[in-house]
């Protein structure tokens, strides 16, 4: 049975394909699910090239150039890291955007300034500003990521 993750992503890779741009991406809270919502789709090759699950601070680091001193000061879940992560799988794989996602899945991990729920998401764009923004769904596990891959991927839709 599709969801509407997967109707947006047979959109997005239409789309990507009719413009002739790319994506990829960078997941920490999400594990993947984005790249295989996304990859799901017949035709995601000519257009999906590459995902990444940073779902430690290192791989943040080592494998997305975000800078250990943006985790340190703002946390691993915050705008400033969910906009490196972007800009960095944009600039390495050379795709047209970069999508990420960061975020406090639970049930635990989460603090009085960052709850459970909270996620950052963002866009990158070559030669753009790069689209940053906090949502908070406070649901089980599986229903946050789904609602993640959704959100950003409605974002995605409109750019």
């Amino acid at each position: 049975m599709k969801n509407s993750s997967d109707f947006l992503a047979g959109k997005i890779i239409q789309k990507l394909h009719l413009s002739s741009q790319t994506t990829a991406t960078a997941e920490s809270c999400t594990g993947g699910l984005l790249a295989h919502t996304l990859t799901n789709v017949p035709g995601a090759s000519a257009v999906f090239l590459e995902g990444v699950v940073s779902y430690s601070n290192d791989a943040k680091v080592n494998l997305l150039n975000v800078h250990p001193g943006l985790i340190e000061t703002h946390g691993a879940v915050s705008a400033e890291v969910a906009q490196a992560m972007a800009e960095g799988v944009q600039k390495k794989s050379g795709a047209t955007f970069g999508l990420a996602t960061t975020g406090i899945a639970g049930p635990s991990g989460g603090s009085e300034e960052k709850p459970v729920g909270t996620v950052f998401l963002a866009i990158a764009q070559a030669g753009k500003l790069t689209k940053v923004w906090k949502e908070f769904f406070p649901e089980e596990r599986l229903s946050f990521k789904e609602k993640v891959v959704g959100r950003i991927l409605n974002r995605l839709l409109e750019e």
